[in-house]
């Protein structure tokens, strides 16, 4: 299977990246795409999935909050105290009601 420069350019447009033309005409998909098949071929029939590469089980912790209700330490380090007094973090506008 091979792709045209205009095939290729309308991917790069789709995952939204920037491709110069020469980039695209050194570019070796057919190559990318060939060992894909390959690899569609492989028998795996019987092989579990890995779900996870490392076969150690993480320690479980319990779930408890240890520094809980510290709101204005954490508030204290804001740069605009506009908004400290009334408990929250001001922050610049960022979109128009348009």
């Amino acid at each position: 299977m091979s792709f045209s420069k205009q095939q290729l350019q309308k991917f790069a447009d789709l995952i939204k990246i920037e491709i110069s033309d020469e980039k695209l005409e050194k570019m070796n998909i057919d190559g990318v795409v060939e060992w894909l098949d390959k690899l569609q071929k492989i028998d795996t029939k019987g092989v579990e999935p890995l779900l996870n590469p490392s076969e150690h089980d993480l320690p479980m912790r319990a779930d408890v909050v240890t520094d809980g209700n510290i709101r204005d330490k954490i508030l204290a380090n804001s740069p605009d105290k506009a908004g400290v007094s009334r408990g929250y973090f001001a922050v610049p506008k960022v979109m128009d009601a348009d």
